[in-house]
């Protein structure tokens, strides 16, 4: 794909374009692949997962999902407020981010750490993870590229995860080679919430 020099793209308009993640990918100088791929865990104490768990169990008989806005409330905020008990990351909802034109948009959640410093960006989705993977792209992309970023030395691989709120799914950027990992595996809550909460907390903690 050739992206129009004098058009003005954000992040939604790569979704709503259908583009293939690859192929934004490679329009940007990235390489890409699809695999199944495990991160890694957090070993240590969850103390309130028990909690968690019980609390969207007993929410999700009586909440509708079909909105976008319905997943990040009743499911996707809960968990991210539990991440930042966990590791005492900064919390960036509705974030604006521009690098240029092409490169542009509001990140749903940016949540980073300083010692050691690490970003990871969770996009919410209402359907369709394949399209949400090529918005993750385009955000992933403009945060290696953005000026306040973290040097290669402190981050040289970037996280982000596209989540309907009951899937979520992973992409790792390797920020040297300029190549996406983006996992075809995915992690169910309420099924699988503490195998998920665990990648998450790894990855701010370490």
């Amino acid at each position: 794909m050739k992206l129009d020099p004098t058009q003005t793209y954000t992040f939604s308009k790569y979704f709503e374009s259908g583009y293939y993640s690859e192929d934004l990918a490679q329009a940007f100088g990235y390489s890409s692949e699809y695999k199944v791929f495990q991160l890694p865990q957090y070993s240590g104490e969850l103390d309130r997962l028990v909690e968690l768990r019980e609390r969207i169990e007993e929410a999700l008989p009586y909440v509708e999902l079909t909105t976008e806005l319905a997943r990040r409330e009743v499911i996707i905020s809960r968990i991210v407020l539990e991440l930042i008990h966990y590791t005492k990351a900064k919390l960036r909802i509705e974030f604006s981010l521009r690098v240029n034109n092409q490169l542009q948009g509001t990140l749903d959640y940016l949540i980073r750490t300083s010692q050691p410093y690490q970003l990871l960006v969770i996009e919410a989705k209402q359907a369709d993870l394949s399209r949400g993977f090529t918005q993750l792209v385009a955000e992933m992309i403009a945060l290696d590229l953005w000026e306040d970023s973290p040097t290669l030395t402190e981050q040289a691989v970037l996280t982000g995860s596209v989540s309907t709120g009951s899937l979520w799914q992973f992409a790792c950027l390797d920020r040297v080679n300029k190549h996406f990992t983006l996992g075809i595996n995915s992690y169910r809550v309420v099924e699988d919430i503490e195998e998920l909460m665990r990648i998450l907390v790894k990855l701010l903690k370490d």
